[in-house]
């Protein structure tokens, strides 16, 4: 006997109802997703660098590739650095730059403009300015992390603790030397400390560049063993992972990739928080081979897109470092309140 297939049993392959879009993006597998990413960004590129061309265009396209690619280059470093950092502590609240990178930043261009005045560090070398920021907060960054390791008895945690503890210190001895300084040293001092991604230099981007390289190439053949070190230190060692190396070099590597992309453009405190814990919700999987590059992509689009906004739409009403702080900031008090530290 002939049955209505609307009634009982599956029904025909012809007349299932079509997914719906939510449930298409859901279900679509991690490189699906870091497709659509790179799509994205391809299509923010073209739009920032062929729109809005007042003059000639060869013109404009030197100097917008070249802000293209300091922002490719700081998205790399700070979502590499990131989701690295926040597996080996264990911890998607923190980054490095909340653990003081950027105070420390921040206390070494303060102590410059002190002892020296505003005249001569505006005239100094941008290169040489740029390798001594650079070896100072790595120098500090191996220091600390060599001490804090260097017993039985050291752990992430306390590392943290530390760091937390410096990074208030270097803010406030930094407040106290600016308040003793005269008021266009403090205007030039100032302005040193908004990130700016539209003038890099071309010697520095291109050393910055190859740090981060560097740093990607270290990191790449670790993204197997950093899917071990999420389940923590107990569970990697019994795998096998040399779980003291590891970390130690993991933090080298994000110490000279902070350092250096801070040192070229200036601190972004919150970018990494925003880039990497969208990254984990977006790529589909805990895998560090999707979360990894979702994480840069995701700083391209936030660095492209915003700049986008801020010429285009609001006339340069701003800067761009100025409004990732303040949504990367009310990010985290939505993880603090939502989630809680991890």
């Amino acid at each position: 006997m002939l049955t209505d297939p609307t009634l009982s049993g599956p029904a025909p392959a012809a007349v299932r109802p079509r997914p719906r879009l939510r449930g298409s993006v859901r279900r679509a597998g991690p490189g699906a997703r870091l497709a659509a990413l790179g799509g994205l960004v391809l299509a923010l590129t073209a739009a920032y660098l062929f729109t809005d061309v007042p003059g000639s265009l060869a013109y404009a396209l030197e100097k917008r590739s070249l802000t293209v690619a300091a922002m490719v280059v700081v998205a790399a470093a700070v979502g590499v650095s990131t989701v690295v950092f926040h597996t080996i502590t264990q911890n998607r609240v923190l980054t490095p730059s909340i653990m003081g990178f950027d105070a420390f930043y921040v206390l070494v261009s303060t102590v410059v403009v002190f002892t020296a005045g505003s005249a001569a560090f505006l005239a100094a070398d941008p290169l040489v300015l740029w390798a001594v920021q650079v070896a100072v907060m790595v120098g500090f960054s191996v220091v600390l992390f060599t001490w804090l390791f260097g017993g039985k008895r050291r752990s992430i945690h306390l590392m943290l603790l530390v760091g937390i503890v410096l990074g208030t210190f270097f803010r406030s001895f930094s407040e106290w030397m600016q308040r003793m300084l005269d008021p266009l040293d403090f205007q030039v001092l100032s302005d040193a400390f908004f990130a700016s991604l539209t003038r890099p230099d071309e010697t520095l981007l291109a050393l910055t560049a190859a740090l981060v390289a560097l740093g990607c190439a270290v990191v790449v053949p670790l993204l197997r063993t950093l899917d071990v070190l999420t389940l923590g230190e107990p569970a990697a060692v019994g795998l096998g992972v040399d779980h003291r190396r590891v970390v130690l070099t993991l933090f080298a590597v994000v110490s000279v990739m902070v350092a250096a992309s801070t040192a070229l453009v200036g601190p972004i405190l919150f970018l990494g928080l925003i880039v990497a814990n969208l990254a984990y919700a977006w790529a589909g999987s805990f895998r560090h081979a999707w979360t990894v590059p979702t994480a840069v992509l995701l700083g391209v689009v936030c660095l492209l897109g915003g700049q986008l906004v801020l010429e285009r739409a609001l006339g340069y009403g701003g800067t761009l470092s100025t409004v990732v702080d303040f949504a990367g900031g009310l990010f985290f008090l939505y993880l603090v309140l939502r989630k809680g530290a991890r």
